[in-house]
Formats: C-alpha cells, structure tokens, sequence
C-alpha cells in the first residue's frame, strides 16, 4: 500500500517555491488517494493537473495501482491552516467553539495565535436601533471548526 508521507513529500516537492501548499493528504484501501491543496492567491485547474501529473509520473514507476485525484480545498472545507485565515480576510465565516457556541462574523485579522472577527448588530436604545460592530479575538486552540460562509 502507498503511504501517505509517500505522497506528501512528493506534493511537497512539487509545490515548493510556490505559494501553493498541502491541506490535506488521504490514502484509502486500494490505495485511492486524495490530495488536496489551497494557496495564498488561488488554485487553478492547472494547478491541480500539474501537481497530479507529476504525482502519477512517480507512481507509475512503482508499478502499484492506484486511484488519484488532486483538488482544491473546496469553498465548505474547514479553515485549517493560519495561512489560510489569512488569505480569507474580509470574508464572512461561521466559527464553531469547542464549547458548543457559534459565532459569526467577518474575518478581520489572523496570525499565529489566532485571528479576529467582527460581528454586526442592532441594538435598540429606547426607540432607536443603532448598528454596532464589535470585533471578537479567537484563540485557535479554543475553536473546533471555521468555515466561510457562502
């Protein structure tokens, strides 16, 4: 069976000097294998089929049989990486906490330690509704899931 690291490395290798990263690498029974990659600017289909070719051209000499696609991280693929926080600044997401609360908000900051996000709403003072932004910093380590929102 193909491991892994296996193809990991060989994405890896691909994909240096580029701002083109590994989200996740995914080797099944029957060795089917998922590889799926994001970047700091975007992902094009030529990206995909580059780093897919080169993949099968290093398989192929193994004389293993396997099944392989390579793809973006998909719009509903959970944020995973700070590099990918980042890149998503100024786009909605929905964070679910470890704890069970959700929030929702712009992405507005990111960095090592974990990013921030601004939420709107309306509050009513007497017979006014005013619209507040309160901005909310989130430690990595406290939150179970981010995704955008689309």
């Amino acid at each position: 069976m193909i491991k892994e690291e296996f193809i990991r490395n060989l994405a890896e290798q691909h994909l240096a000097g580029t701002d083109k990263f590994i989200v996740s690498v995914k080797v099944k029974a029957g060795n089917n294998i998922r590889v799926f990659i994001d970047a700091d600017t975007n992902v094009s289909i030529g990206d995909c089929i580059q780093l897919s070719r080169f993949i099968e051209t290093q398989l192929n000499e193994s004389g293993e049989i396997f099944e392989l696609i390579v793809s973006s991280a998909g719009l509903d693929s959970p944020l995973l990486f700070t590099r990918q926080y980042k890149k998503n600044i100024g786009r909605e997401v929905a964070v679910l906490m470890k704890d069970g609360k959700r929030k929702k908000g712009v992405l507005s900051a990111a960095d090592d330690n974990g990013f921030e996000i601004s939420v709107t709403f309306t509050e009513k003072t007497g017979k006014k509704k005013e619209l507040k932004t309160e901005q909310s910093f989130l430690e990595y380590d406290i939150v179970k899931e981010t995704k955008l929102v689309i």
